[in-house]
């Protein structure tokens, strides 16, 4: 993991433990492992979905203050999906700054085993400690502005893989 930079003094010496620091770890830190994490899942606007027996996972890759994320939903047979309507949102795994969020940075696709793949935009949001929002917009002629749902773009069911992923600049 990237830390900020050390401030260096005139007649400071070098030492082997400072430079492993200070340049050999930073630059480790760009070619490292992505980080699992459990994403929430909410309703922003009524209603709680459930994964029941299906699953919600996710990885990510923090550099600095640059997040780079991957979020999966694969639908399970007792998956409950809240509300109609109920714009669908999920756990980002750093809060994003307030500087861009809500602008439409993220990639989003829906897959249906047999039937092809959908894709369009998202955004992030500094709610809840930073959610990652899907437009069904452009996908099977859904409106722009319409967020994912049970029904958009797709009536939701057993089987159905959803995918979040985007960059983003962290809040810290």
């Amino acid at each position: 993991m990237t830390t900020a930079p050390r401030t260096w003094f005139p007649g400071e010496i070098v030492t082997e433990g400072l430079l492993n620091t200070e340049i050999r770890d930073q630059f480790a830190s760009f070619f490292g492992a992505w980080t699992e994490y459990t994403p929430s899942w909410i309703a922003e606007t009524g209603g709680t979905p459930s994964v029941g027996n299906g699953s919600l996972t996710g990885r990510y890759l923090k550099v600095g203050r640059t997040v780079n994320f991957l979020i999966k939903l694969n639908v399970g047979s007792t998956t409950t999906f809240g509300a109609a309507n109920a714009n669908w949102a999920f756990g980002l795994p750093s809060p994003p700054s307030s500087v861009f969020h809500g602008a439409r940075c993220l990639t989003v696709s829906v897959r249906l085993a047999g039937l092809g793949e959908a894709t369009g935009t998202g955004e992030t949001s500094t709610s809840g400690g930073g959610t990652a929002r899907a437009f069904a917009g452009g996908m099977n002629n859904a409106p722009d502005s319409t967020f994912w749902d049970q029904t958009n773009p797709m009536a939701a069911a057993a089987g159905m893989t959803f995918h979040v992923s985007g960059c983003y600049e962290a809040s810290s």
